[in-house]
């Protein structure tokens, strides 16, 4: 009987030991974090397609915000803005590039994700302009955005940033999707398609110069159309997440400048990350943009990095632009 009670009583004291082990850390926040849970020992950041600037310019960012935090941070190739978003949502990555405007799409449940309003999602800070490129070749006879009524052109993946600033563009002109032959190619297959002679022309959203553009111009004379001051204006007045934009002349070795509009490029970041942690990553960004080796690096910083965005910013972004008088 008394082994019996002796067993029991061990039991039940290892029980409580362990019990007191789980428990022993609740109320207190985990190293690194201001929410009790741990930083990740690995961050992936979202990007691009292999052949735009999200997945280079990534590459470099991640090398940044691997040396200065300490945690390993890789860039991962991806069908970029939209499908970023919902990959942040679902927790299958930490931070993640974006189009401004596709970002507030999300979270009012908007165009790509209409019913699919998206609220773990937050903002780290916005990086430089993307503009948009309608690319063709200079012999194609495009001049216009008009001209692309009945052409093969490349809008992007359906619900992408590229494929709603091109469903807007055209609107804003008075025509839709319908009025051209239109194509769902990544950048690299609509440069590839226009070399070949396969579509005509193709909606490029993507800082410049682009490296698919920029290789389809060392082989083909390459146009970017522009678009009309008075129709710039119009997309900036519906659409305000658009601003006006000018490619310089010997872009792609173009001889004159072209007028565009642009929408932002930004970082987002996942709500469950730590306030901690997205401040460290939020300084090792734009505290260290001279060591980002890309050249897009010269166009990302602090004076502009609460520009155009319009949903919340992380609590930890939030915390650094504070100290640093940017936000209120």
């Amino acid at each position: 009987m008394k082994k019996n009670s002796f067993l029991v009583l061990s039991m039940v004291l290892v029980l409580s030991l362990f019990l007191a082990a789980c428990g022993g850390d609740n109320g207190s926040s985990g190293e690194g974090s201001s929410e009790g849970a741990e930083d990740p020992k690995l961050m992936s950041m979202l990007t691009g397609g292999t052949s735009g600037t999200y997945y280079p310019l990534g590459g470099a960012m991640a090398k940044v915000i691997t040396d200065e935090t300490g945690i390993q941070t890789d860039a991962v190739s991806s069908n970029a803005s939209a499908d970023n978003v919902v990959a942040l949502s679902e927790g299958n990555a930490e931070i993640a590039f974006v189009q401004t405007d596709v970002m507030a799409n999300a979270v009012e449940g908007t165009n790509a994700f209409e019913g699919k309003a998206v609220d773990n999602v937050l903002a780290l800070g916005s990086l430089y302009p993307e503009t948009v490129q309608i690319v063709t070749l200079a012999n194609s006879g495009i001049s216009s955005v008009e001209d692309l009524k009945g052409k093969k052109v490349s809008v992007g993946a359906p619900g992408s940033g590229t494929y709603i600033n091109a469903e807007q563009i055209l609107e804003i002109h008075g025509m839709t999707m319908d009025d051209i032959d239109a194509q769902n190619l990544d950048f690299g297959e609509s440069t590839g398609g226009i070399q070949d002679g396969n579509i005509d022309a193709a909606f490029i959203t993507s800082g410049t110069p682009t490296g698919a553009v920029d290789g389809l111009s060392a082989t083909n004379p390459v146009s970017i159309v522009p678009i009309a001051q008075e129709k710039v204006d119009e997309l900036v007045e519906k659409y305000p997440y658009y601003a006006a934009d000018t490619i310089p002349s010997g872009t792609y070795g173009m001889e004159s400048e072209v007028n565009t509009v642009a929408v932002l490029a930004m970082l987002a970041v996942s709500k469950d990350l730590s306030e901690d942690l997205v401040y460290k990553i939020t300084k090792a960004i734009y505290e260290n943009t001279d060591a980002i080796s890309h050249a897009k690096g010269e166009f990302i910083t602090l004076e502009t990095a609460v520009d155009g965005i319009g949903i919340d910013f992380h609590p930890g972004a939030e915390k650094y632009f504070k100290e640093e008088g940017l936000l209120d």
